[in-house]
């Protein structure tokens, strides 16, 4: 029985590259052996084990077979007899087929760090193209270790844009192909993420709302880089800048759905593309089984990121509106996340990557001045039931008024 580190922490430690991930695989064991050993069985579909100390994952060594459609179809095979090679080859990358001995040397027999050297994310065999969740994993490699200069083979990416043609995408768990997008958005550069899913096919098949932006025209006066998509890039590329919150790119990248669906006769204006693009997000996170509070900072950005943008501009009644739409009455850090999606998305055209948005500031400001009036206070006051409400209003809206007036005679 031999017992080898494998995966990720073999590749990032060779990066020298901050890693989290320590996984393990047990040669010339058996499940009855792990149990005597004290290792905690887990999952049904092929032998894993818990160290019962450190919580870390100890699979057997397997080979596999394809059975069926999607990430799950597949028959998998342990032994004594399965050797550390066999299990390797099923990896999808080079850099990911690597192990690590007791004695810290690397096994390395499909030419991991090779690849390392050439900054190449390339498959280790054919049967890459058994498993369709590979493609978006590719793609989410190709984010993390975009701003180290890693590229994508051209032969994987021949083999991403197979499957992606397949048919087979269509089969993934809605589960497993959030879990990937959303460790995706948390990586450096989640627009690679996009980019990538879009030049292999994947993006109509995984997010068709999103594929769709590209080419739609916008504005030239507001938005220089005039297509949709190339924006949806930019913004996300901001909120990369801006946030480590995968929330708050989420909300970035789906924020312009409606302007996928702009009647032709009206481009390249997009008015009320707001309004068309909640439905959208709704299915993209219905569809994905996205967590609601990813869903409800998309829905707010989604809805009230034009009048972030105009926010000087608009009537003290409609900035209270939206003060209270985007949820800042309740939750500071609601409202703190929607600003910052709402600052991606007005750096995110070509020559603003760098401009300020003094929207931010004065809805800042708004959302403290109005805070400063309470319920206790009308009913000290001696004011009761719908007129409370109707008060509260009345004072938000004159502490707005009078705040607008400050920053634009400042």
């Amino acid at each position: 029985m031999k017992i080898y580190r494998v995966g990720g922490a073999v590749r990032d430690k060779l990066l020298n590259y901050p890693s989290q991930e320590n996984d393990w695989v047990v040669v010339g064991a058996t499940p009855e052996k792990m149990t005597q050993l004290g290792y905690l069985p887990v999952g049904s579909d092929f032998p894993v084990f818990i160290h019962a100390s450190t919580g870390e994952e100890y699979a057997l060594a397997r080979t596999e077979r394809k059975s069926g459609h999607g990430y799950q179809g597949f028959v998998f095979h342990t032994n004594t007899d399965v050797t550390l090679e066999q299990d390797l080859v099923r990896r999808d990358l080079t850099i990911n087929a690597m192990a690590e001995d007791h004695d810290g040397s690397i096994i390395d027999p499909y030419g991991g760090q090779r690849d390392l050297g050439l900054k190449l994310l390339r498959h280790v065999s054919d049967a890459f193209i058994e498993d369709p969740l590979r493609v978006l994993r590719i793609a989410r490699f190709a984010a993390r270790y975009h701003h180290l200069g890693f590229t994508i083979a051209p032969e994987t990416m021949a083999l991403m844009t197979s499957l992606s043609a397949s048919g087979e995408l269509n089969y993934l768990v809605a589960e497993r192909v959030w879990k990937e997008t959303e460790r995706a958005l948390a990586e450096p550069s989640p627009d690679v993420y996009i980019e990538i899913l879009r030049e292999c096919g994947a993006l109509k098949v995984i997010f068709p709302e999103v594929d769709c932006l590209f080419g739609v025209p916008q504005r030239a006066d507001y938005h220089p880089e005039i297509d949709t998509g190339i924006h949806t890039l930019m913004a996300l590329q901001q909120a990369a800048r801006l946030s480590q919150d995968p929330k708050i790119r989420f909300a970035v990248l789906v924020h312009d759905l409606g302007k996928g669906i702009t009647p032709d006769h009206i481009l390249p204006s997009h008015a009320g593309h707001e309004a068309r693009g909640i439905p959208l997000v709704n299915d993209v996170c219905d569809r994905l089984k996205v967590p609601n509070d990813f869903r409800q900072l998309a829905l707010a950005t989604t809805e009230f990121h034009l009048q972030s943008h105009k926010a000087l501009h608009l009537r003290a009644e409609t900035v209270v509106e939206l003060l209270k739409g985007v949820g800042g009455f309740k939750s500071q850090q609601r409202f703190d996340e929607f600003i910052l999606c709402c600052e991606a998305d007005a750096r995110g055209r070509t020559g603003f990557e760098e401009s300020d948005y003094p929207s931010a500031a004065f809805l800042r400001r708004a959302l403290e001045s109005v805070s400063e009036t309470s319920v206790a206070d009308l009913v000290e006051a001696g004011l009761d039931g719908a007129e409370i409400g109707r008060q509260l209003t009345l004072r938000r809206i004159s502490r707005v008024a009078e705040l607008k007036h400050l920053f634009t005679t400042e």
